[in-house]
């Protein structure tokens, strides 16, 4: 199976000359990765229900596969909310991304906590680090700079900036497995290489270990971060 990975040399180059203490000081970290992303892209984006969640999470490997997908999804749900209410983080949505899914198939899940149900489903990069040739969509992950994995793990979102790819938040890994996210400059963004649409058994652009959306995913996100009362956290699992 062939995956094209858009790399540029020089900003690549650039990225990996940065000392990691420079990337901790600063007050408004920006993304490693060397794609960029356009500000005008405009696409529509379905809401899930409850009925649906099993077509969203499908990946047309095995019934056993995908309900084991389904049930994580609630599970992970119910454990962030108890995390939250201890915590004082938002216990009405969350953000979950089940990296077990293949990132050709919808992973990254808004999900309403108050109602235990999915609202919002949309793919989602990982880092080009985690990928291994052959390895039949099983991810390695990574805590440490300039290893371009994934980081796994509870995550605060922070406030939003304007950065090398447009609007971004920041991100603050909450567990001994993402504990660096800040100082690897790791935020949530979009880019337009992700695709609207799902392409498995294709897989799909890969970052530099951000968790990377569509651009017209992005905007939602922004409108459940904006609108909650206590930070919102995102759970990035496997």
């Amino acid at each position: 199976m062939f995956t094209m990975l858009i790399v540029s040399v020089d900003a690549t180059s650039n990225v990996l000359q940065q000392p990691v203490n420079i990337l901790a000081k600063e007050t408004v970290p920006d993304n490693a990765s060397p794609f960029n992303a356009p500000q005008d892209a405009q696409y529509a984006i379905t809401k899930d229900t409850e009925s649906n969640i099993d077509s969203t999470t499908s990946y047309n490997l095995s019934d056993s596969r995908n309900k084991a997908a389904v049930d994580r999804l609630k599970q992970q749900a119910a454990s962030l909310k108890e995390y939250a209410k201890i915590n004082n983080y938002s216990t009405e949505y969350c953000f979950l991304v089940d990296m077990s899914i293949p990132s050709g198939k919808k992973r990254f899940f808004v999900y309403n906590m108050r109602k235990d149900s999915l609202e919002f489903s949309s793919l989602v990069a990982h880092g080009f680090g985690s990928y291994k040739q052959d390895c039949d969509d099983k991810l390695v992950f990574s805590n440490m700079p300039y290893s371009f994995k994934t980081s796994l793990g509870k995550y605060k979102i922070g406030s939003s900036y304007k950065g090398t790819y447009g609007l971004s938040y920041k991100l603050f890994g909450l567990d001994s497995t993402n504990s660096r996210a800040f100082e690897r400059a790791i935020v949530l963004h979009s880019d337009f290489h992700v695709p609207e649409t799902e392409t498995f058994p294709r897989r799909i652009f890969q970052s530099a270990g951000c968790p990377t959306v569509t651009p017209s995913f992005l905007p939602i996100l922004g409108s459940y971060i904006k609108s909650s009362k206590k930070p919102i956290l995102m759970w990035i699992y496997n």
